[in-house]
């Protein structure tokens, strides 16, 4: 039957193709609007409008598509677009990708409901990120430091811990200063039940569940859930930032199941693919989600966003990362190499960068003799890099003292800057292991690092004060 335009209920349902279902003969509904779908045996399930051309409307069903038939089942608009439900107390729950609770707790209830679309920040309304993140970790903290309001995403490859290093910064990560209020919004997007185990396993043992709020999609979860897991994530961020005033680190994990989801959906909407089968608007797409992060003038919260995605074939010019790498501040990048060797976290610094590491770094914020320390640290491991090579072809046999020296520092660098563990290190804790380690190498190599700052926190001068 057609359409009733007070009750706005149609059976009118043309076809199903994978998690979309074509309604024909459909008037005045809009894009992203939500619909209850109810099937013949009285089950409902929830959808959103994916797609409106001349009378058909494209509907994505968040629960799945079986059990619906072309005849029986009643498809009723809502007029609404996808609303989340938010509330102070939403810390410390677990939810599912569309906010529904996992953790076997009640329903939210409600303090206010927004659109998981969000809100564009005005461009002159945003404030320039300049304050320091501490995650306890010295290849971060010291030489990729993250700053408040910044996207800065997490490079991986298919079997590297990523999950645990997003774990591990989840619960160390905090921001320096007495009465900072902060927290976590973890978003996970198509793991395993032994993956999502872990997570809460990492963040129950610290205590740093009751600070966060967690989104759970798991892989057997509708791929259609998987779309609005990070929009949901980041509704939550901006309530707890921008209403309640918390400094919030957002994690998203793993945005290549996201955008595997993406291409499916195009291909069931038989859209002409872009590079590799993925749809030609996932930059945009993807851009919607990590320019969500950020601060806002005369607002006290902020979002800090640390995507995670896993390369497929370790490929860093995949569309996926490429496209990633154009919208966000950096990158963090796992290497593959330094895993084997026992890397841990195998943090690869030199293909790493954060382009707001000098905003938020120096006196008062860190220490004033941080970005020399980096530099210097970063220059002279690079170099020992280049002489590993060069060791493999001539052998160390033709090395000059000097060069064995940075070869020390290359393999002590690895050992004990990157390759930390658990350990939760401040960042004074990171900077004088970068100082202890720049021992190695005589002090006139030392040429990134004013005479002053040598004289006042190198090792040899604090033992002779």
């Amino acid at each position: 039957m057609a359409g009733d335009l007070v009750t706005r209920e149609y059976t009118s349902i043309s076809y199903v193709s994978g998690p979309l279902i074509f309604i024909r003969n459909v008037k005045n509904v809009s894009y992203n609007e939500i619909v209850r779908i109810t099937l013949p045996n009285g089950e409902e399930r929830s959808g959103q409008v994916l797609e409106i051309s001349k009378d058909v409307a494209v509907v994505q069903v968040f629960e799945g598509t079986s059990g619906i038939d072309n005849f029986r089942t009643k498809v009723r608009f809502t007029g609404e677009p996808l609303l989340m439900k938010l509330s102070p107390e939403m810390t410390g729950r677990i939810f599912n990708g569309i906010g529904h609770p996992r953790d076997g707790g009640p329903g939210v209830i409600e303090e206010v409901s927004l659109d998981v679309n969000g809100m564009p920040i005005n461009p002159v309304a945003r404030d320039k990120p300049s304050d320091f993140i501490q995650t306890g970790i010295s290849a971060i903290d010291g030489l990729n430091t993250l700053v408040r309001g910044q996207k800065l995403p997490i490079f991986s490859g298919a079997g590297l811990p990523a999950n645990k290093l997003a774990a591990q910064i989840g619960r160390q990560a905090r921001v320096l200063g007495e009465g900072e209020e902060f927290a976590v919004v973890f978003a996970a997007m198509g793991i395993t039940f032994k993956e999502a185990s872990f997570f809460m396993k990492a963040f129950e043992k610290t205590g740093a569940l009751g600070r966060a709020v967690i989104f759970m999609n798991l892989t057997d979860d509708p791929i259609i859930e998987r779309l609005a897991t990070p929009r949901c994530a980041l509704t939550v961020a901006e309530y707890l930032a921008y209403t309640q005033g918390l400094h919030v680190l957002v994690i998203l994990t793993d945005m290549i199941n996201y955008c595997e989801a993406l291409r499916e959906i195009s291909t069931a909407r038989e859209e002409v693919p872009g590079r590799r089968g993925y749809p030609g608007y996932m930059y945009t797409d993807l851009s919607s989600i990590y320019e969500r992060a950020g601060k806002i003038k005369g607002r006290k919260g902020s979002i800090t966003q640390i995507p995670i995605l896993t390369m497929p074939d370790d490929d860093i010019t995949h569309p996926v990362p490429d496209l990633t790498g154009y919208i966000t501040e950096g990158q963090i990048v796992l290497s593959r190499d330094l895993f084997r060797r026992g890397g841990n976290p195998p943090i690869d610094i030199l293909p790493c960068l954060s382009r707001l590491m000098n905003s938020g770094i120096g006196e008062g914020k860190t220490r004033e003799d941080h970005r020399n320390v980096a530099d210097q640290l970063y220059a002279s491991y690079a170099y020992g890099r280049d002489l590993r090579r060069l060791v493999a072809i001539v052998g160390e046999e033709a090395l000059t003292e000097l060069d064995r020296m940075y070869l020390t520092l290359a393999d002590a660098f690895e050992k004990r800057f990157i390759s930390q563990g658990d350990e939760d290190r401040s960042i004074e804790e990171t900077l004088e292991t970068g100082w202890d380690l720049l021992t190695i190498l005589p002090e006139e190599e030392l040429k990134r690092i004013p005479i002053d700052y040598i004289r006042k926190y190198h090792p040899a001068y604090r033992e002779v004060g």
